[in-house]
């Protein structure tokens, strides 16, 4: 059974909650570490926010998500990376070491060209990130969201994507509702060991039957994915960071959220 040490939960995960309650909750609930969305910065000052959540006691493990570069619009490219740019400030200013990428794509153009505006997009905004101690975590998605969401879909991709930008502060975040299907995923997870580039790992479940493609995932162990053995690849793979609950839920979101923390809880300490 999990201890607590290592269990990081996003704002996104309990969205209905503010930033402030959120921390508040969390550091009552002893949870280790906090990765924080965007919208939940909306109003609010992250240099403030992010002592705040320092004093509750909590760390600040990533701010998510920078990316969506791809477009046929090369105004649209430049306003994507002028909005990465601004996420790194905000890294910055939160205290947040990492930015994890939710890279896009645009169905309009072939996802060899999607590929080819993310690796400039992130060269584009790299060295501001390295200058701010910020390193940036692309994320494979689910082959589900090649059209619009993300023009990576498999650890592998990700591992090639790190190997053609090659920058140290580059490099791959694991979630496990993205690559569970994978049969390469786990040769691939320790491949991103070998280059030192396993940045961040996320973990819920797959339900059966999903109901929902976005808004359905599971707490972990009401699904398909075997946790486990993911969580046993990373760390076989050097990483030795947080496990981080990233759900999205509209059944979650709909209910007590303290009484869904707690389950939380129990389902990493018996799941994870």
């Amino acid at each position: 059974m999990q201890d607590l040490s290592r269990l990081c939960i996003h704002t996104a995960t309990t969205k209905p909650w503010s930033i402030e309650i959120a921390v508040e909750q969390y550091a009552r609930a002893n949870v280790a570490g906090i990765t924080v969305w965007r919208d939940a910065l909306t109003g609010r000052n992250p240099a403030t926010v992010g002592r705040a959540i320092r004093d509750a006691g909590l760390e600040v493990v990533s701010l998510c998500r920078g990316g969506f570069f791809p477009s046929v619009d090369a105004d649209a490219r430049a306003r994507a990376q002028a909005d990465n740019l601004r996420a790194v400030e905000e890294a910055e200013a939160l205290g947040a070491p990492l930015i994890v990428l939710v890279c896009g794509a645009d169905p309009a153009q072939s996802l060899d060209d999607s590929r080819a505006q993310i690796i400039e997009g992130i060269r584009a905004v790299a060295g501001r990130a390295q200058d701010a101690g910020v390193r940036l975590a692309i994320e494979p998605l689910h082959p589900m969201y090649a059209d619009a969401k993300s023009a990576v879909n498999t650890m592998q991709s990700a591992n090639d994507m790190c190997d053609a930008i090659q920058l140290p502060n580059v490099g791959v975040a694991v979630d496990v509702y993205h690559i569970w299907w994978d049969p390469g995923a786990f040769d691939q997870i320790a491949r991103c060991g070998t280059a030192g580039r396993l940045f961040a790992f996320h973990v819920c479940d797959w339900r059966v039957p999903t109901r929902d493609l976005l808004l359905d995932r599971g707490l972990m162990g009401e699904g398909c994915i075997d946790i486990p053995r993911f969580r046993s690849a990373v760390e076989k793979a050097g990483f030795s960071g947080f496990n981080e609950v990233e759900i999205f839920s509209t059944d979650y979101w709909s209910g007590d959220q303290s009484a869904y923390l707690q389950r939380i809880i129990e389902a990493y300490r018996q799941h994870v």
